[in-house]
């Protein structure tokens, strides 16, 4: 309900007399950060938001490695676990119950919290939500250019929505990288930069640009934190294919 409060404001400019909580104590002071940080940079608001975007990342990284290590370590005992559901099949409330004690006592194992994974991505989409919104409320944005296009119209060109569309693909594909075989991750990695490309074609290009920006950051990242289980990865699918 929070978050879906917020979302129904995107058109409602933001200004120091917005009310409420999303508003006075997410959106307002990401759009001061971004104004502020714009005017420094000689008044240029595209690169603006480039080093805002940057800065987000980066105070949100903690919780983005806090996350990939979870969801790593799941994966890692995945092989165990369907060894459990297979000894206990059984859909009988007992046999159920046995399965759920020796899953917990899985967990407890091997130091794996099934939640653990869940808290970061709750605790940082309110900031990224609320970055959105800030570019898209806030007005003094849209009356600036940046390289070949204004940031408050849709690129002429449609030179972003692609580059988002493609930079998405390949963090997908990095963010999934062992998990082919998961015909919901296969379709996944072609929905997502489909619906990004969509939505870039119909919003402003400063929206575009913070896409961009952020799907550059996170292929970095993934690349860094991934880094020895992509190659295992990619090795392992090309011995397949041999």
């Amino acid at each position: 309900m929070f978050l879906l409060a917020g979302c129904t404001e995107t058109g409602v400019p933001i200004t120091d007399k917005s009310e409420g909580f999303w508003n006075e104590f997410i959106v307002y002071p990401l759009s001061v950060v971004i104004t502020t940080v714009s005017h420094a940079l000689g008044n240029n608001f595209g690169l603006g938001i480039i080093v805002v975007t940057i800065l987000v990342r980066l105070l949100i990284l903690p919780l983005m490695i806090k996350q990939t290590r979870s969801t790593k370590a799941m994966q890692a005992i995945q092989p165990e676990m369907a060894k459990l559901k297979e000894k206990y099949a059984s859909k009988d409330a007992a046999t159920q119950q046995k399965l759920q004690q020796e899953t917990m006592a899985l967990f407890q194992k091997h130091g794996v919290n099934p939640l653990a994974g869940c808290l970061p991505l709750i605790v940082q989409m309110p900031i990224l939500i609320g970055f959105y919104h800030a570019i898209m409320r806030t007005q003094e944005i849209a009356n600036h250019s940046f390289l070949w296009f204004d940031l408050g119209d849709k690129d002429p060109y449609f030179i972003l929505p692609i580059v988002a569309g493609i930079t998405t693909f390949i963090q997908q594909k990095l963010m999934m990288a062992g998990q082919e075989g998961n015909p919901q991750m296969a379709m996944m990695l072609w929905l997502m930069p489909i619906m990004i490309v969509v939505f870039a074609v119909n919003f402003p290009a400063a929206l575009s640009l913070y896409w961009v920006v952020g799907n550059i950051f996170m292929i970095v990242q993934t690349y860094l934190i991934k880094g020895p289980d992509l190659k295992k990865a990619t090795a392992k699918a090309g011995g397949a294919k041999k």
